[in-house]
C-alpha cells in the first residue's frame, strides 16, 4: 500500500496529488514517513500556492478521518506542530 497512488486516499485528490508531487512527494509511503506537517510544511516551501486545508486534508487522510473533524478538534495541535517544524528548520 505504500506505493498507493496519494490520491486514493480520503481527503486528497488530484490537485493535492499534484501539489504533493511538485514537492517531491510522489507515493503514499513517501507521505507517510513525512507526515502531515512535514508534507504540508515541504509543498509550501516548493512554491505551491497551499492553504491550511491542505494540512487538515493531509492529516485526515493519514488518520482516516474526514478533513473538517480535523480542523475543528486538531487545528489547534497542528498549527503548534506546524510552527515547531518551522522553527526547527525542518
Amino acid at each position: 500500500m505504500s506505493d498507493a497512488a496519494i490520491e486514493s486516499l480520503a481527503n486528497l485528490g488530484p490537485k493535492s496529488a499534484a501539489v504533493l508531487a511538485a514537492a517531491g512527494i510522489a507515493t503514499l509511503g513517501e507521505l507517510r514517513a513525512l507526515g502531515a506537517v512535514a508534507a504540508y510544511a515541504k509543498a509550501r516551501r516548493s512554491g505551491q500556492r497551499v492553504s491550511l486545508n491542505l494540512l487538515w486534508a493531509l492529516e485526515g487522510a493519514l488518520m482516516g478521518v474526514d478533513w473538517r473533524e480535523v480542523a475543528r478538534a486538531h487545528r489547534t495541535r497542528l498549527l503548534m506542530a506546524l510552527e515547531d517544524h518551522e522553527q526547527r528548520g525542518a
